[in-house]
């Protein structure tokens, strides 16, 4: 045993703590091994495996590593053959690839053919080739969409609705449930069943996605004890990694395999599942002695990576989060530099504040800025691409250029050009005020000329009176438009043509997220305030878009990383960035509605600081498109860490570590302190919420209380109900009671 840590430190220069030794050394039965952030997991999993095959003379090919993501495997895989070059490989994979092995083998044995309909290439290259595959996921949920809703599925619908199919499967929901998982898609419970009946309409040749690998491998392992004994038989040991990030399904194949020998590790951290949203399942680690009754859990607290001051104040932050494991988390490096804390006067400070840091910096890779979504990104690529800033995209995503909404606004813009061209205003006839019904559009069509779109209604298609003076202030419109700068344009589109009305409408008829697509239009003129032309600006977006796909290149040079926190777990750099902390984006206000989403966001958070080696920045600001724009409660809450606040002390200002403070007296201290607005009327005691009362939600509005039990309460509101969390409604002041209206 310590003649292999004494070689193993001898031939790399490997020198494992305590408790790593216990992770290596506990091979026999269940293990936990949960990973705070930098504490050497890979380097762990890694000294294990070769410790089994080096010190306890097991077969590399009979130990299974399972990865969540096939970045991790080969990860792993180098890492393995850098410290063990001499050693046949074991087996790595990821969930998904393990879970193609079993359904092939099980359809060849039942002589059923198949086809992948989706990313079959990272499954299996063969399959790939040998496949002729002529139909495809998204093609086949686009037709259905079309055939139910009538109408053509955008991309942010098809991202919606391929998540709510994965967040089925992977929860192994039995369809009577389905109808209990939100979704803003239209019909989406009719889609996914259809979609499901499609897929298995020739029951000699059926079509699968990759959750169907899942729960199919599943339901084969559960179901063909020949099978199962064959993949039990064949690994004698079980690793898993990343586990904070698999479903209930996943963990179920897991249980089966392992379930003669429980000779499983699990690598995760709690503290670092950020995917619930697609059926991950944190509380299962939670349980994990309910699984594994006899299960050793071990904790690897101490961080390699950064600095005192960042691992200090990580740790503390956490603890807000009360369904975790208790851990504490140290590191024996130094200090360097506190935590900054910037609040600039208003959005687009930021990216000029970022310009102007960059600009003094030398080595770009070792630099992150990490955001919680994707649009954060197109503003900042715009500005570095003009201050020649290199930058890497680790999410890039061409989707923004050919969003819906993008692609409205040169299309209102090609009409101020030529306002002959038919097709164009049949892609926005709907989304102006000239209020033209498909009826008219049609009749529009029937005309064969080729003179203005507008002269042709106006001259001989039959409209209501109110519509001929819009449609003559809107051809008025188009025309003034075509000298207009940009910036001006897109306002004059919104404000005038009546563009972000037409908005409103669409998102309520189909679900759409009003803010979302108006953050895209706030980007438009972002990228619009210094061009002088339309013309201009299509060039931009052009270029832009060129310069997004050369961004996915840049990996490994010279460049500044832009991700999101998402995309970022798992990665380390000298100096982050956070950015965009304000209210409504982390949290977000659908984050605020229940305790599970807000302890989520609170890991996002967690994981985006824990990314930094020497110095962390965290940046909001007070103004957002002269908007007010609330700081972060996860700021407030590390500026409470970094300077605890003293709720005795006079009013006054107190200024540390570049961090301002306004601390004001009173009975809502606690709340402001923490970035929560200070509700009178709210219900504070716990006695006071009874079955059977009237109250309001500040996010649900009114309801009434069905059940109440220790920790939950069941509400009633008009358009669901809705089970929340008793201390999150009273220590964020959710609840009141419904006053009584005089007669």
């Amino acid at each position: 045993m310590d003649d292999f840590f004494a070689k193993m430190k001898k031939d790399l220069g490997i020198s494992l703590n305590d408790v790593q030794k216990k992770a290596v050394l506990h091979t026999e039965g269940p293990l936990l091994l949960l990973a705070s952030p930098g504490s050497g997991k890979t380097t762990t999993i890694i000294m294990r495996i070769g410790y089994l095959i080096k010190q306890k003379g097991v077969d590399p090919w009979r130990i299974k590593a399972v990865t969540f993501s096939k970045a991790s495997a080969n990860d792993m895989k180098e890492r393995y053959v850098r410290f063990y070059p001499d050693l046949q490989p074991a087996d790595f994979s990821t969930i998904h690839s393990f879970a193609f092995e079993v359904v092939r083998n099980y359809h060849r044995q039942m002589g059923i053919s198949f086809r992948i309909i989706e990313g079959e290439q990272e499954l299996d290259e063969n399959a790939a080739r040998d496949e002729n595959i002529q139909m495809n996921k998204k093609l086949i949920l686009r037709n259905l969409f079309k055939s139910i809703v009538g109408e053509n599925i955008t991309e942010d619908q098809m991202e919606e609705l391929t998540t709510y199919i994965s967040y089925i499967k992977n929860k192994m929901l039995p369809r009577e449930q389905w109808s209990t998982v939100s979704c803003d898609v239209p019909k989406a419970e009719q889609i996914i069943i259809q979609y499901e009946e499609f897929k298995r309409a020739d029951q000699n040749h059926i079509l699968l996605d990759f959750d169907d690998m899942l729960t199919i491998c599943n339901e084969v392992l559960e179901s063909n004890e020949n099978l199962l004994r064959l993949y039990q038989q064949r690994y004698d040991y079980i690793l898993t990694d990343e586990s904070q990030d698999t479903s209930l399904v996943q963990h179920s194949i897991i249980e089966k395999l392992v379930s003669n020998h429980k000779n499983l590790c699990v690598v995760a951290d709690d503290d670092q599942s950020i995917y619930s949203w697609r059926g991950a399942e944190p509380a299962y680690l939670l349980e994990f002695k309910k699984v594994y009754p006899e299960a050793v859990i071990l904790f690897m607290e101490q961080n390699y990576r950064s600095t005192q001051d960042i691992v200090k104040v990580s740790n503390q932050f956490i603890k807000r989060n009360k369904n975790r494991y208790e851990k504490n988390m140290f590191t024996e490096n130094p200090l360097y530099k506190p935590i900054e804390i910037s609040n600039l006067i208003n959005f687009k400070e930021q990216s000029k504040y970022l310009v102007k840091e960059l600009q003094e910096e030398e080595d770009l890779k070792d630099i992150a800025i990490l955001y919680r979504n994707n649009s954060s990104s197109i503003g900042l690529m715009n500005d570095f691409d003009r201050a020649g800033i290199p930058f890497y995209m680790k999410d890039a995503d061409n989707r923004f250029f050919s969003h819906w909404v993008v692609q409205d606004i040169l299309n209102f813009m090609r009409m101020a050009f030529t306002d002959k061209r038919l097709d164009i205003l049949e892609k926005i006839h709907l989304k102006f005020n000239g209020y033209i019904s498909k009826q008219q559009m049609n009749a529009l069509k029937q005309l064969n000329t080729n003179d203005s779109v507008f002269d042709n209604l106006l001259k001989h298609v039959k409209l209501q009176e109110y519509q001929v003076k819009l449609l003559k202030a809107s051809q008025e419109t188009f025309k003034e438009m075509k000298e207009m700068k940009p910036l001006k344009a897109i306002r004059v589109i919104r404000d005038r043509l009546g563009y972000d009305k037409a908005l409103e409408k669409t998102c309520k008829n189909l679900g759409f997220r009003i803010d979302t697509l108006i953050g895209i239009l706030d980007t438009l003129e972002e990228i619009a305030s210094d061009l002088e032309s339309l013309e201009d600006f299509a060039k931009r977006l052009r270029h832009l878009e060129a310069v997004l796909k050369r961004a996915k290149r840049m990996k490994g040079q010279n460049s500044v990383t832009l991700s999101t926190f998402h995309s970022s777990k798992g990665l380390e750099f000298e100096k982050v960035y956070m950015i965009d902390l304000v209210e409504g984006i982390i949290p977000s206000s659908e984050d605020r509605t229940e305790t599970g989403l807000m302890e989520e966001s609170t890991r996002l958070f967690y994981v985006g600081m824990t990314r930094a080696k020497k110095q962390l920045k965290l940046i909001s600001y007070d103004y957002r498109d002269g908007k007010k724009a609330e700081e972060s409660l996860f700021v407030a809450d590390v500026k409470n860490i970094i300077n605890p606040p003293d709720l005795s002390s006079p009013k006054g200002i107190i200024t540390q570590k570049n961090i301002r403070i306004k601390k004001e007296i009173g009975a809502s201290d606690r709340e402001k302190v923490n970035g929560v607005p200070y509700n009178p009327n709210a219900i504070r005691e716990k006695e006071a919420i009874r079955a059977g009362i009237t109250v309001v939600h500040r996010v649900f509005g009114t309801g009434e209380i069905t059940n109440v039990n220790e920790e939950f309460i069941q509400i009633k509101f008009p358009s669901k109900e809705k089970k929340l969390s008793i201390k999150a409604c009273i220590d964020m002041g959710l609840l009141e009671l419904k006053k009584k209206e005089n007669l």
